[in-house]
């Protein structure tokens, strides 16, 4: 793990931007396509607004959500509806979304489906994700039920979160597809993240599940 400070959110913002975007133009130097795994909520939203730019073959691009919310994807809590909003304008509108929200189904009954999508894009190129001051990336919450499974190193390649502590059923990409990302970059603001990552390295992924995708994880860290 390497943790690259910055003395504000706006200059990590356009280096993160830049690191992506060139993760992801050397992997298509030596692949057809790449996968590009990205969190929602609020933490990337001003990253993906210098992203989107990025002169990139943004059409050989499969983008995803690293984890969805149960909702409607015109719902304000949708993630894909914040990625489309800020990430798939400009040159990125030229990416492929792969949805993991399906309308008037059971997240249960859609898993299969979904992974049939993912698996042509396996291992992921490159992930972003966020961490809260609970541990949880993606929509790993420590104490969930089914946290164990999806930390498994057999783990499949999609599970079904459903944290208490939020009003919907969450579909998430399983820790060993996170972990086995080609590069990995993790973002994470305030000193309370911080306290808790410095935390999360030695507790175990059961109780930090941030600790499971943590190996060779660049993290940018901004007050």
């Amino acid at each position: 793990m390497n943790i690259i400070e910055y003395a504000d959110r706006d200059m990590l913002a356009i280096d993160v931007a830049n690191q992506l975007a060139g993760d992801l133009k050397t992997h298509l130097l030596h692949h057809d396509s790449a996968s590009f795994a990205v969190a929602g909520g609020t933490t990337p939203a001003p990253i993906f607004d210098d992203l989107c730019a990025a002169d990139i073959d943004w059409k050989r691009v499969r983008l995803m959500a690293t984890d969805e919310r149960w909702v409607p994807s015109d719902s304000e809590r949708s993630n894909a509806r914040m990625i489309r909003e800020r990430l798939l304008v400009n040159r990125a509108a030229a990416a492929q979304f792969v949805p993991f929200h399906i309308p008037a189904r059971a997240p249960e009954d859609v898993l299969a489906e979904i992974e049939s999508q993912l698996q042509p894009d396996l291992p992921l190129s490159v992930i972003l994700l966020g961490m809260g001051e609970d541990m949880h990336t993606a929509s790993l919450f420590p104490g969930v039920a089914g946290l164990a499974q999806a930390l498994a190193p057999d783990a499949p390649v999609l599970a079904v979160m459903r944290p208490d502590s939020q009003p919907e059923p969450r579909v998430s990409l399983t820790a060993r597809v996170l972990d086995a990302a080609i590069a990995k970059h993790l973002v994470i603001y305030g000193n309370a993240k911080r306290e808790a990552l410095e935390r999360a390295k030695s507790l175990p992924p059961e109780e930090a599940p941030i600790q499971a995708v943590l190996s060779e994880m660049t993290v940018h860290w901004a007050p």
